[in-house]
């Protein structure tokens, strides 16, 4: 079984992004990704609508990552501390050598390769750092973006599961991609 431990808590660094800590401090970005309609279009999620809430998902992120259950990184562009996104690994099975990874970024960043190269970055974390063996990505089967960026990070498509969650009155579908490490 695999040892988890995220203390002390390592930055990322790739070309144009810093990936950093979550703090308070990111309150406003926090609540523009959580309330916008568009971003949470796909994940099945009640909107934030308050900065308390914001607050309350940031202290979330970061009592996860003290307790080595998940970790999440602000994604900021180099030379600016402004969070535009998050990425991290959720539901980390140790038992199994497998994480889910999961991303959200604010829209006007939208279609200029940052979640590419975010993952990237943070898959090599996973496999180099947490020795992880696989990764996956749970995405709603009309998240066509988010299914191009996760095949383009070299993630195969594992199935389509049909209506497996109940969200809302509905039952929704959803798809898992994933990548193995091959070292």
């Amino acid at each position: 079984m695999l040892d988890i431990n995220f203390s002390p808590f390592h930055n990322l660094e790739t070309e144009r992004l810093l990936l950093r800590r979550l703090a308070n401090e990111d309150v406003n970005e926090i609540l523009a990704l959580r309330s916008d309609q568009e971003v949470m279009k796909y994940i099945p999620r009640p909107l934030a609508k308050t900065n308390e809430e914001a607050l309350a998902h940031i202290a979330m992120i970061n009592e996860k990552i003290d307790s080595n259950e998940g970790i999440n990184w602000a994604i900021t562009l180099k030379g600016n501390p402004r969070l535009i996104g998050i990425i991290g690994h959720y539901r980390i099975r140790p038992e199994h050598f497998r994480a889910e990874i999961g991303y959200m970024l604010l829209p006007v960043y939208n279609g200029n390769g940052i979640i590419s190269e975010a993952i990237k970055e943070v898959v090599n974390y996973g496999f180099e750092v947490m020795k992880l063996h696989s990764i996956e990505a749970i995405i709603d089967p009309e998240n066509f973006a988010s299914e191009r960026v996760l095949q383009k990070n070299g993630f195969l498509k594992e199935a389509h599961l049909k209506e497996n969650e109940y969200y809302e009155g509905r039952f929704l579908d959803t798809v898992i991609y994933s990548i193995l490490n091959q070292h």
